[in-house]
């Protein structure tokens, strides 16, 4: 086979596989990313296993809830992508958790201070006033989101050089939060390395993780992807870097 061939059939592939939740395992075998050091799934089994009303904001499919041992008395998720919002009630029904479907960017639709822990993980955007407002006083705020200028090597090797990230700096969200009238707790931050083995890994990541190259379709990038897979095959596995800061915080 061809270079080329080979491309369009792993191209192919990784373009007609589902993308639906927000499970990597996919990816098995043809990517890795290290994980921060502290554990983000067992902090929110942790913070879990001592509230009454809890709530997951942006839950993908539900796959990090669903795996806590020891549930709250009310558990209710959120999710925005429609897609997602099945998948999450599928995967969240077993452990009697609700999924509230909502509009990208708007309000929580709770009462205020409903809950006394929210979570989240790699949030679109946190809207720290109705994060605020939602929780009791007391309650906690704990999320793992993503960093500045992450997989900037992908998003580079796709779209050519970019300007440094605006947005996404841990301190913006710490100055957000005490904005809405949270206290900081926690802020950590880490530097995570990814490895994609083949082209196809790349399309399927760059589907699933819409950010990294806003609009990515393989017809409108296929010279780029074709360049990167001769780049794979010349050199090994793609690396690039991602982001990651743990922020955890207090209503007043």
């Amino acid at each position: 086979m061809t270079v080329e061939r080979d491309a369009e059939d792993l191209i192919a592939e990784a373009a007609a596989a589902p993308v639906d939740g927000w499970g990597f395992g996919w990816l098995a075998g043809r990517a890795t990313e290290e994980r921060p050091p502290w554990g983000y799934a067992r902090l929110v089994a942790d913070r879990m296993a001592y509230a009454d009303a809890a709530l997951d904001v942006d839950t993908g499919g539900g796959e990090v809830l669903a795996e806590v041992p020891r549930r709250p008395r009310l558990l209710t998720a959120t999710e925005a992508w429609p897609p997602n919002v099945e998948v999450a009630r599928r995967t969240l029904r077993r452990i009697g958790a609700s999924v509230v479907a909502v509009a990208p960017d708007g309000p929580l639709p709770f009462r205020d201070a409903s809950f006394d822990l929210v979570v989240s993980r790699h949030p679109v955007r946190t809207d720290w006033v109705q994060t605020a407002r939602v929780l009791r006083p007391g309650g906690t705020f704990l999320s793992q989101q993503i960093g500045a200028g992450t997989m900037r090597e992908l998003s580079e090797a796709m779209l050519g050089p970019l300007p440094p990230p605006a947005q996404r700096h841990p301190e913006q969200a710490a100055a957000a939060a005490e904005a809405a009238g949270l206290r900081l707790v926690d802020l950590r931050r880490a530097t995570l390395r990814a490895t994609f083995a083949d082209i196809g890994a790349v399309v399927w990541f760059l589907r699933k993780v819409i950010w990294t190259v806003p609009g990515f379709t393989v017809e409108r990038y296929r010279a780029p992807l074709a360049n990167l897979h001769r780049r794979i095959v010349d050199e090994g596995p793609f690396v690039a870097h991602a982001h990651r800061f743990l922020i955890e915080a207090t209503r007043t």
